[in-house]
């Protein structure tokens, strides 16, 4: 089901004058979608690019509104974060608790979203939220959040063109 109060968020961020760029449309996506009830953490992770053929890649954490993570690079085969990013899926977790993947972070998160941000059809990043709730991301957060990660995207190609 819609949820209205998140389409405003998204009209306001389109609207943004100046318009953002890609970064800080990301720290102002962490401070809007950090407001919401349910969303505890909200986080970006940017891929670092490969320095040389024997480094693995890394998701770097950049912008984000909550408690601070000791999580702040994350290779591409680790969590749900590296399972997003290497697959180009968005990953949702009812209970982090049952998916071994989970990397803990803190004892109170209950569920996870992670949603790819795409640069011509290539994962560059993602957009992660944690929550204090179990099963708190339904279709309507979802849709939320891959929008978001979207709209990084798009800013994202434009400043890479």
């Amino acid at each position: 089901m819609p949820n209205p109060a998140y389409d405003d968020i998204l009209q306001e961020l389109a609207a943004a004058s100046p318009p953002l760029g890609a970064r800080e449309l990301m720290k102002e996506i962490t401070l809007r979608l950090g407001e919401l009830p349910g969303f505890a953490w909200v986080g970006f992770y940017m891929i670092e690019p490969r320095h040389n053929a024997e480094t693995e890649p890394m998701l770097v954490l950049g912008p984000f509104r909550g408690a601070d993570t000791q999580h702040k690079r994350i290779p591409l085969n680790q969590g749900i974060c590296g399972a997003a990013a290497s697959s180009g899926e968005t990953v949702v977790v009812d209970d982090v608790h049952s998916d071994p993947r989970y990397l803990a972070c803190s004892i109170e998160t209950q569920s996870e979203i992670v949603a790819p941000i795409r640069v011509r059809g290539q994962v560059v990043g993602e957009l992660d939220i944690d929550s204090h709730s179990p099963a708190a991301f339904g279709p309507a957060e979802r849709a939320l959040v891959e929008r978001c990660a979207a709209a990084v995207g798009r800013l994202l190609e434009n400043d890479h063109q």
